[in-house]
């Protein structure tokens, strides 16, 4: 049950990441990969089948994507120099 807990935390973060792009499409694709990585990851750790968990991951991250607005998240405007 730990091991699906952390799933779960890895998955809402990676879906913070999501909104990375400027068109809906480029949202989306990013969102699909980072989605797919993440159900990967999470069906490794949860000990699940590896190619439900990363089908799983990469509709939910290319919905996120999808979902968002370019205003929603847009990590070119973030500076650590600021």
């Amino acid at each position: 049950m730990r091991a699906l807990g952390q799933g779960v935390v890895i998955v809402l973060l990676g879906m913070g990441v999501t909104a990375c792009g400027t068109s809906t499409t480029e949202r989306a694709t990013s969102g699909a990969g980072i989605g797919a990585a993440v159900g990967a990851g999470t069906a490794a750790v949860t000990d699940t089948g590896l190619l439900t968990g990363t089908a799983i991951g990469a509709a939910v991250g290319a919905a996120g994507g999808a979902l968002t607005e370019e205003d929603t998240l847009n990590l070119n405007e973030l500076s650590l120099t600021d």
